[in-house]
């Protein structure tokens, strides 16, 4: 049976890196299900493009090893605090990383 990042993941967070950036922080537990994430989706920048509705050359993915973390930062697709803004805090926006499937 195939894992997803929302089963493994220790934490995963969204937030705000400024009003008009989004910063998406995956921490892992082991060094196994660390490398299954790296190697999965959620390090594409063209599968995070098509998620985010955002251009890949603006995403950053940064693998972290020592922390055995991955960030993932890209900019809103509208500023904090506009009228058009769903999620003032960027709090919800790593909810669709959550089914990506991990293989074992």
């Amino acid at each position: 049976m195939t894992r997803t990042l929302g089963e493994t993941a220790q934490l995963i967070r969204s937030k705000n890196a400024g009003p008009f950036w989004l910063t998406i922080d995956v921490f892992l537990t082991t060094d196994a299900d660390y490398q299954a994430a790296r190697h999965s989706p959620l390090t594409d920048r063209d599968h995070l493009a098509e998620t985010y509705a955002v251009n890949p050359d603006t995403i950053e993915v940064y693998t972290i090893d020592t922390l055995r973390a991955i960030k993932i930062s890209f900019p809103r697709p509208v500023p904090q605090g506009s009228p058009e803004d769903t999620d003032q805090h960027a709090g919800q926006q790593y909810v669709p990383l959550l089914d990506i499937p991990l293989d074992p």
